[in-house]
């Protein structure tokens, strides 16, 4: 794979242009882990998310490496698809905790990429690693963007200087 700034461009598009499919994921995800975690969720908005996907792809690093992923598990198809179920989770995973960003966050987008994982299922038509790439987009947005309670104040373990 060679990777331009074209090309870079193309997977931002590609990732803002799945709007449609990764919000309500993102917000289906909030509302159930909201009631695992007895907690109120913000949902996101199209806009939201728009917006986020143009923070991430404005640094040209984070952008370069998210674009890469996003590229490969858009063309990833392995016949009989299971066999292929190893590689598609790891890069899922990573994608979402790259777009996650700092710890925690990064940890909580792997985990919750898993939870999203499983509400996604790509059509017929579709090559295996893209409904494994919504799901990773999903659970990396919706650590990013802001709503859950907890991110939302001061931690009580900041130490002053």
């Amino acid at each position: 794979m060679h990777l331009t700034a074209d090309r870079v461009v193309r997977e931002r598009n590609w990732v803002a242009n799945r709007a449609e499919t990764v919000v309500p994921l993102i917000n289906d995800v909030r509302d159930d882990l909201g009631d695992v975690f007895d907690t109120d969720v913000d949902h996101v908005t199209e806009a939201q998310y728009l917006e986020a996907v143009d923070d991430v792809f404005a640094d040209g690093d984070l952008g370069v490496n998210v674009a890469a992923m996003v590229a490969i598990l858009r063309e990833l198809d392995v016949e009989g698809d299971y066999p292929g179920f190893v590689v598609d989770e790891i890069l899922g995973r990573e994608l979402a905790a790259t777009v996650a960003g700092r710890q925690p966050l990064r940890t909580l987008g792997e985990a919750t990429f898993h939870y999203a994982d499983l509400r996604v299922h790509g059509g017929a038509d579709e090559n295996a690693g893209v409904d494994d790439c919504e799901a990773a987009l999903a659970a990396g947005f919706q650590e990013r963007l802001p709503g859950w309670n907890w991110t939302e104040r001061s931690s009580p373990f900041g130490v002053e200087r």
